[in-house]
């Protein structure tokens, strides 16, 4: 069985725009953090970027790239020391590593428009963490007072963490999400 040794992904020249609609708060974080959260908890990109991968495989495994969609790659095999060019067969599961070796494929993944419940993932994220982050983020309890009135407060440590799931961005990207 094929295995994954090292995944090296770039960063994309840019991210697909914030959905219209968000809150002043909202729109006034920065989108790419809301982006990057969001592509840390699935596996498609919208954006191409390059991404390389050194995978370990006995022969005739056939592996399947952890993130979506594939645009193109090229592939080299370890042999006597040094990276050779080696063409590897596509299929539509994945691609078919031919001898017991080290590979390093090189690859473009991303691209397309993010659909609607992806949009809405971002916003309902987007809204949690400008609601939330009124308040001092690293506080898990606060306590203020105005005249005769006192509100406190208490939210998990982890509440950032849990964001998309507590915003219900997680349910939206359930298709996307990493396998």
């Amino acid at each position: 069985m094929a295995e994954i040794l090292e995944q090296i992904e770039a960063d994309p020249s840019s991210y697909p725009d914030a959905p219209s609609g968000l809150s002043a708060a909202a729109a006034a974080l920065e989108p790419i953090m809301i982006w990057q959260r969001i592509e840390h908890y699935v596996a498609h990109r919208w954006t191409p970027r390059e991404v390389v991968w050194v995978v370990d495989a006995e022969a005739g495994d056939e592996w399947k790239p952890p993130l979506a969609p594939l645009v193109s790659f090229t592939s080299e095999i370890w042999t006597d020391g040094t990276w050779e060019a080696r063409t590897l067969a596509e299929f539509p599961e994945g691609i078919m590593l031919p001898a017991d070796a080290r590979y390093r494929i090189t690859a473009t993944v991303g691209g397309g428009t993010a659909p609607l419940s992806v949009m809405e993932a971002f916003r309902r994220f987007a809204e949690y963490v400008a609601d939330q982050s009124t308040q001092s983020p690293a506080s898990t309890s606060e306590q203020y007072t105005v005249g005769p009135v006192t509100m406190a407060f208490q939210r998990p440590a982890n509440w950032i963490a849990r964001g998309l799931q507590n915003s219900g961005a997680a349910d939206l990207l359930r298709k996307y999400r990493r396998v």
